[in-house]
């Protein structure tokens, strides 16, 4: 009788024996997958179901709470009047479906061109501080990622005190245009450091053979960068930019100092208006708006599903 190993199992046809050899460790972590895979879908229900609620009641005839979303009954009246401008079945109409649709328009203009700013800056510092080297480079760096550790709330007063010196700068017809851009460039900087770190990873993950062999076939340094190194970094200029469009869609803070205080609206002032006063809200529209706030966050993030799954494993080809 032959000694068996672990890990080795004998096979083969009739009047053939060969070794095949097994990995010991594939079943552990198979298991292990399984059961972090379960943690993290139970953990995720209770967030989905949160969710789902707030859809529904955007079509039922009362907030829904659970057990009742049998029991209601669904239309889409609610819909109906908050493009209408009714807040409530009984109120008179407050606004417009075109003002609904400026609304609309400010908050992706906001998210849009924090978007803009980020991408761009970051994955062009990312680039330097990956491959060159200077004096200072890592005092700036060990800088750049303590800017990151202060909150946005901590930071506006100086933020607006700028703000109300540059105001008095801007001529009178400007003021909307530069209210935007203020906006844009401040909540952008508080994204920008630890995009320029994220950055600076993809970039580090990619072998300085691919660029020299590339210049030494006579292309630029810029256009390396351009057609070989940035394709290479897709996955991670996706997730930058649904962090920073997701930072600029959901902001409040600073739309609300900068913009709203000018008469500025955008869909988080807009629903703060809305369940301002939770006694007498109608809270089926407000989940109404709640809903119409997800979608095209949901949206974004299903059309760059793929580079963001390739960002979290690691999707760059050396």
């Amino acid at each position: 009788m032959g000694l068996r190993l672990p890990g080795i199992r004998r096979g083969g046809g009739a009047g053939e024996e060969r070794l095949v050899f097994s990995d010991v460790e594939t079943v552990p972590r198979r298991r292990l997958t399984l059961v972090l895979g379960l943690a993290v879908g139970l953990a995720t229900v209770p967030l989905v179901m949160l969710y789902l609620l707030l859809v529904l009641s955007s079509f039922a005839d009362r907030m829904l709470s659970g057990p009742d979303i049998f029991s209601a009954r669904y239309s889409l009246e609610n819909w109906r009047l908050l493009f209408e401008g009714r807040l409530e079945p009984a109120a008179g109409q407050l606004y417009t479906a075109r003002d609904l649709a400026v609304i609309v328009l400010n908050t992706l203009l906001v998210a849009a061109g924090v978007t803009v700013i980020v991408v761009l800056t970051s994955v062009m510092a990312g680039y330097a501080f990956s491959r060159m080297r200077f004096r200072g480079r890592r005092r700036l760096m060990e800088f750049i990622i303590l800017l990151h550790a202060f909150p946005g709330v901590a930071l506006i007063i100086a933020v607006y005190a700028i703000y109300v010196w540059s105001l008095g700068l801007v001529p009178r017809e400007a003021v909307t245009g530069y209210r935007f851009l203020y906006t844009i460039l401040a909540r952008a900087a508080l994204e920008i450091p630890m995009s320029i770190w994220l950055m600076k990873g993809f970039f580090d993950r990619i072998p300085w053979e691919v660029e020299w062999s590339a210049m030494i076939d006579g292309a630029s340094r810029l256009r390396v960068w351009w057609q070989i190194v940035l394709p290479q970094v897709k996955p991670g200029i996706a997730a930058l930019a649904i962090f920073a469009f997701l930072a600029g869609w959901e902001d409040l803070i600073y739309v609300h100092v900068f913009l709203y205080t000018g008469g500025i609206k955008t869909l988080a002032t807009f629903i703060e208006e809305v369940v301002g006063n939770i006694e007498t809200a109608y809270l089926p529209i407000a989940a109404a708006a709640g809903t119409l706030y997800l979608l095209p966050t949901i949206v974004f993030f299903v059309a760059t599903q793929k580079l963001l799954l390739q960002a979290m494993g690691g999707g760059v080809k050396g």
